[in-house]
């Protein structure tokens, strides 16, 4: 099954000194190992922005250059905001990279890998896949 890994996973991963970062750096490594870790422009930014310190910012980016990010077009982005919207109509709050994680999820039929707990909430009302690692498998 090919992953769509969100920005929180990436995030914890990267740190490494988190006590939750183990499994999910584990998991990571064994996806990036297997070719079926991907990503999307907009996590590839969430992840490089806010790094001030220069040499860390070109060290990350280098080491993201082994994902090519996946091709999205006009449609990804009408779709991403028809899922905020159909979410936000029943209460439900989320960023817009969250949902076009959501909408490139669904076009390129891939399970997403996040540790944010807005997309189980996403998932009761747009059809995206969770990627479960205990489990290996999605809900």
């Amino acid at each position: 099954m090919r992953v769509l890994v969100d920005t929180s996973i990436w995030s914890l991963a990267l740190r490494r000194k988190s006590p939750r970062a183990g499994k999910h750096l584990d998991m990571l490594g064994q996806l990036i190992r297997e070719d079926r870790a991907h990503l999307i422009g907009a996590v590839r930014q969430e992840l490089l922005s806010g790094i001030g310190d220069k040499r860390t910012f070109e060290q990350l980016s280098t080491k993201l250059e082994a994902f090519p990010d996946l091709p999205l077009g006009a449609a990804d982005y009408v779709r991403a905001a028809s899922y905020f919207n159909a979410c936000r109509a029943v209460g439900i709050q989320g960023s817009n990279t969250d949902f076009l994680i959501c909408a490139a999820a669904v076009r390129h039929e891939l399970a997403i890998y996040t540790a944010d707990k807005d997309f189980a909430q996403f998932a009761g009302h747009v059809p995206i896949r969770l990627y479960r690692p205990d489990t290996g498998g999605v809900q």
